[in-house]
């Protein structure tokens, strides 16, 4: 792990999103709050907190932040779902990764709420898709 003893605490902020396609029936279901395992953007959101504050868990090489706050945003499209987390810390190091492992938990959430929506006749997920996952913005100030 590299060494930040040196280095000053200051506030960091990084944001992430990622986008997973799904069918137009399947966005009908989360919008109109009828998919069977429960409200996809509660569970989502939920999902994406505990992400980010477990990161450091997730990544050998990623120091435990003491995370200050956590934002997560849904924007729906016809055939997308796109998830926008930001994270907030005052710390040595900063915060991408667990903006970046709680919008792909977030991702991964959505889709195991709504696969049986998703599935084929063969049980496979021609349409469904998670991709563009990156760090939108970065800042920090003293």
């Amino acid at each position: 792990m590299i060494d930040i003893s040196e280095k000053k605490e200051i506030l960091r902020v990084a944001v992430a999103q990622g986008v997973i396609k799904l069918r137009k029936s399947t966005i009908e279901r989360i919008r109109s709050e009828t998919v069977e395992k429960g409200d996809v953007f509660e569970a989502a959101k939920t999902a994406a907190f505990t992400a980010v504050k477990k990161t450091w868990e997730l990544l050998p090489y990623c120091h435990n932040i003491p995370v200050e706050g956590v934002k997560v945003d849904f924007f729906t499209g016809e055939r997308e779902l796109r998830v926008r987390v930001e994270v907030k810390a005052r710390a040595k190091t900063g915060v991408e990764m667990e903006a970046l492992t709680g919008v792909s938990t977030a991702l991964l959430c959505i889709w195991d709420m709504v696969k049986k929506y998703e599935k084929d006749r063969t049980g496979n997920y021609p349409e469904t898709e998670i991709l563009k996952i990156r760090v939108v913005e970065k800042r920090k100030s003293e």
